[in-house]
């Protein structure tokens, strides 16, 4: 099977380098590389689901867990699936929302420990003991 692609801007970024434009790819199934790996760009994939256990499910088998985003306008769905995604990080009804306050890590495959807030000085720390 192979992915159907959508570009979502028709306008050159750059014209040096390589560049990939926003992305989305529609008629993916979830044993596909895009829909199990991370990918860092202005990449996304489109999933249909049927039930909200099925989308957890799916969304939680993969072997990494970076970041997760929720869009819906029942604010106790969101809360519900929220806390049930396997991720570092979850938006809801946003996403790549960062405040240096917070921490930032991933679950699974993805990264050690967490950068920023308190949890990042953990990264910076030697214990040691004196008698």
């Amino acid at each position: 099977m192979k992915a159907q692609l959508w570009l979502l801007v028709a306008t050159v970024l750059a014209t040096k380098g390589y560049y990939v434009e926003p992305t989305l790819f529609t008629d993916v199934n979830d044993d596909m590389k895009i829909v199990k790996e991370e990918i860092f760009g202005p990449v996304g994939v489109i999933l249909k689901f049927k039930t909200e256990e099925e989308a957890i499910r799916r969304a939680n088998d993969t072997e990494f867990g970076l970041a997760a985003a929720v869009f819906t306008q029942n604010v106790s769905k969101a809360i519900r699936v929220s806390n049930q995604l396997e991720a570092g990080t979850v938006w809801i009804n946003n996403y790549n929302a960062f405040d240096a306050q917070f921490a930032f890590g991933g679950y699974k495959q993805s990264g050690i420990g967490r950068e920023n807030g308190e949890y990042a000085l953990e990264l910076w720390t030697e214990v040691s003991k004196l008698w």
